[in-house]
């Protein structure tokens, strides 16, 4: 018989403590201006959200009933960073649980954490112990890289309360904030993906796919004729000119034609991102109209997440959606068009 998932009574958990002498003001999502100094700073004609959420906040909530912290790290391949499981295994948020994007994904595929279905989604998320109605706070361990792919997953499956923690693990740390080190599982760990893999006809959670958020191969091989959404890719220049080899094996360099090149550390500062204004003049400086409806692609959908929630900063409903498959996909066919040159 399989192991049940934990539920949030079965975590455990340990006491925490702000280190250091000044506890920061603690800041509320309802109230989006007081998430970050730095963006507060920001001119007053710029609209803020609730999609990052400071350390401060996080600490304030943490034995919050209805607030999920999940670890969303993931590397690039031979990145030469490590494990995220095993590094999870060895430290963490305290609380929080691991979310595997290429375990909590479309297994069918060959392509890199391509979404699940809304069943298998749903039954993860019920085995993460994440309802509906819970606040869901991702960090990963590189400051800002994967777990915008997390927040971005969990939105396309129409879940509003969702934020980054920006800064992540890094930030954390360095603020003094403690960690767990109690052991896990690989039982434990791998609960979500058997989830996946047999979903329950019955979930307590309720996935819906909000398809105007996700792109697929033949929306844009289509939108190549109609012209209708701008194509804007996070990965770096020399990637985008086909100056640089692919981290993946068997792909072609260069770039969708027509599509505009903003890579992600555009808009990242010290694993953070930039303020507003910082954000609106890494696109229009790259060519990009913020006006016209946007597709975010990368190497996987995970930098092109950092794009979206960058994007999320600038206006209360971006007109911006994500190629699921982005380059592994367009770059690893003979029958997609590429474009070389800037």
């Amino acid at each position: 018989m399989q192991r049940a998932c934990l539920t949030r009574r079965s975590w455990i958990r340990t006491s925490v403590r702000l280190c250091g002498s000044r506890r920061e003001p603690i800041c509320r999502l309802s109230s989006p201006s007081r998430l970050s100094h730095r963006h507060s700073r920001a001119h007053s004609n710029i609209y803020m959200n609730t999609s990052l959420v400071s350390p401060s906040w996080l600490q304030s909530r943490l034995e919050a009933a209805d607030v999920r912290v999940l670890d969303g790290t993931w590397y690039l391949p031979n990145s030469g960073k490590g494990n995220p499981r095993e590094q999870f295994k060895h430290s963490r948020i305290p609380g929080s649980r691991f979310f595997d994007m290429d375990n909590i994904a479309d297994k069918s595929s060959n392509l890199p954490h391509m979404l699940p279905s809304e069943q298998a989604f749903a039954a993860a998320a019920d085995c993460l112990d994440i309802s509906n109605d819970t606040q869901v706070v991702v960090y990963d361990r590189s400051g800002l890289f994967s777990a915008a792919r997390v927040w971005w997953t969990f939105r396309v499956f129409g879940h509003a309360k969702v934020a980054v923690l920006d800064g992540g693990l890094p930030l954390w740390v360095s603020e003094g904030h403690k960690l767990e080190e109690t052991p896990i599982s690989d039982d434990d760990l791998d609960a979500p993906l058997r989830a996946v893999q047999h979903p329950s006809p019955q979930t307590t959670y309720r996935a819906h796919l909000q398809r105007g958020q996700v792109r697929d191969l033949q929306q844009v091989l289509h939108n190549l004729e109609q012209q209708q959404e701008v194509v804007v890719d996070a990965r770096g220049a020399a990637r985008f000119q086909a100056k640089a080899p692919e981290p993946r094996p068997g792909m072609r360099g260069g770039h969708i034609p027509g599509s505009k090149n903003v890579p992600f550390g555009a808009v990242l500062t010290g694993g953070r991102l930039r303020n507003p204004e910082e954000i609106r003049s890494a696109f229009v400086s790259a060519g990009v109209d913020l006006e016209a409806p946007l597709v975010a692609s990368c190497g996987t959908g995970v930098t092109a997440s950092v794009l979206a929630l960058a994007l999320e900063q600038l206006s209360p409903q971006p007109k911006v959606a994500v190629y699921d498959g982005s380059w592994s996909e367009w770059g690893s066919r003979q029958d997609t068009p590429i474009d070389t040159g800037e």
